[in-house]
């Protein structure tokens, strides 16, 4: 799926399809084998949404329909309308003489991102506040509470961020904001490594979601929003430091 434009097409010809992240992608595939996911271009979207989402194909890497078709075991009409899904919400996009690639977010956009998700995680929070039940109060408190259990397994604690987040969303009983969460999320996995895989960041994370889960239980909206905002905040400013090293926060 990936190909490099520096003399990669030629040792591609020569070699057979020589693909950059080809045997992460194959895996990400092999293991949602037989998981139904409706139809076949939803099935596509799905699969390449998250080898993308889950840095097993990265920014840059070229994709092309009739090779990810034949990684994906489909014809290329699906896979071609996957792409146009995954084009329309910024994770694919054009670029001259490399062609469609994954999308690479420069700090601009980067920004962005996190605008869009301050506003939404700190809505979410608000609502979750005030609508959850009982039962997702007690499964917020429970998910602090392993998170403290997994101290040091930091791909443990990235998996187990995803489904803290998403409990939160669920908390908040909107669709339509999970749904728009659930987008900019997937636009979160272009920006690389999952920064709970920094021993200090997560150690800050297990902190912030704490005094976010006591917020929402106390049943204080306001509160609730004001500590998922600055978790995002504080999450922008590892995540800038990082990216864009000789640029002012």
């Amino acid at each position: 799926m990936r190909s490099k434009a520096n003399g990669g097409g030629t040792r591609a010809r020569e070699n057979g399809p020589a693909v950059a992240g080809a045997s992460g992608l194959r895996s990400a595939v092999a293991s949602r084998r037989g998981v139904p996911h409706g139809s076949r271009g939803e099935t596509a979207y799905r699969r390449l949404r998250d080898a993308i989402r889950e840095g097993q194909v990265k920014p840059g890497d070229r994709i092309m329909e009739i090779e990810a078709a034949r990684w994906l075991g489909v014809s290329r009409t699906p896979v071609r309308d996957a792409i146009r899904r995954l084009e329309a919400e910024g994770m694919l996009q054009h670029e001259p003489r490399n062609g469609l690639v994954v999308a690479r977010l420069d700090r601009q956009a980067v920004m962005e991102l996190y605008v869009m998700r301050e506003i939404l995680e700190g809505t979410a929070a608000r609502l979750c506040a005030r609508h959850a039940s009982d039962m997702e109060l007690q499964d917020l408190a429970d998910l602090v509470a392993r998170e403290r259990e997994l101290a040091g397994d930091f791909e443990g604690l990235a998996r187990h961020n995803r489904r803290f987040h998403e409990a939160v969303h669920r908390g908040a009983h909107n669709r339509y904001l999970e749904k728009s969460l659930a987008a900019v999320n997937d636009s979160m996995g272009l920006l690389g490594t999952p920064l709970m895989l920094l021993p200090h960041r997560a150690k800050t994370d297990a902190q912030e979601h704490a005094r976010l889960v006591a917020a929402i239980q106390r049943r204080g909206p306001e509160a609730a929003e004001e500590a998922a905002r600055q978790h995002v905040r504080a999450a922008q400013r590892v995540r800038l430091k990082r990216l864009f090293p000789d640029s002012a926060a």
